[in-house]
């Protein structure tokens, strides 16, 4: 992906002063990270939306805050949650040279063969993977290709996952990301007239007409 560039400026209105801020086009947020001190700022409104809807937890950003450049990754993105619209954005500051733990989704590529000529159900176990590497090296996701899944209970572990040699994935070898399994038959009711020696199933008495016999009992 190409490097992705938000233009930010220093924020000092807080409180209930942001909302004024919005007002006038501007998106507030805040870079924190390790070896960064918490700065409130102040981006583009529609511009660093429209860039948002490209990004995952995972990609690379640089913030350029008044000339100085900051890597970072989109740690959190609050909305209003009748428009959907971003109010509030906030950053991880990175160190390039610097490796770091943190989770990426998987997408799931494909057509497993055991779904598609067996009926069978793909079952997602995990949406995410912990991962360790440098910040350039950081993949935006994980393709997990189900189409080794030819039959049922046939599944992807973690250690099946193919990744980078720049990258260390941190959870657990043997969880499972993805397995098919058979498709659950819907029980079908047996008509006990249709059963030789069954016994025909007793009347239902209705709520209406139960209470109608207890107030005739009660007379």
């Amino acid at each position: 992906m190409e490097k992705v560039v938000l233009k930010a400026e220093k924020r000092n209105v807080v409180g209930k002063q942001v909302k004024a801020l919005r007002r006038e086009g501007k998106l507030p947020g805040v870079i924190y990270g390790r070896h960064v001190e918490p700065i409130s700022i102040a981006l583009e409104a529609h511009s660093t939306g429209l860039a948002m809807t490209k990004l995952t937890s995972s990609s690379l950003v640089t913030i350029n805050l008044d000339g100085t450049e900051y890597p970072a990754l989109v740690r959190e993105r609050q909305r209003d949650y009748i428009k959907g619209d971003l109010t509030h954005v906030d950053f991880l500051a990175v160190d390039l040279n610097e490796k770091i733990r943190t989770m990426v989704g998987l997408h799931y590529v494909g057509i497993s063969g055991a779904v598609k000529d067996y009926n069978g159900v793909l079952v997602h176990n995990l949406e995410q993977l912990e991962v360790e590497c440098l910040p350039t090296d950081l993949p935006e996701r994980i393709d997990i290709d189900i189409s080794v899944l030819a039959k049922i209970g046939d599944g992807i572990r973690v250690r099946d996952v193919q990744i980078s040699d720049k990258v260390t994935i941190l959870t657990d070898a043997d969880e499972m990301v993805a397995v098919v399994t058979l498709a659950k038959e819907e029980e079908t009711p047996v008509d006990a007239a249709a059963v030789p020696g069954a016994e025909p199933a007793a009347p239902e008495l209705s709520v209406e007409r139960g209470k109608k016999d207890e107030e005739g009992e009660e007379k």
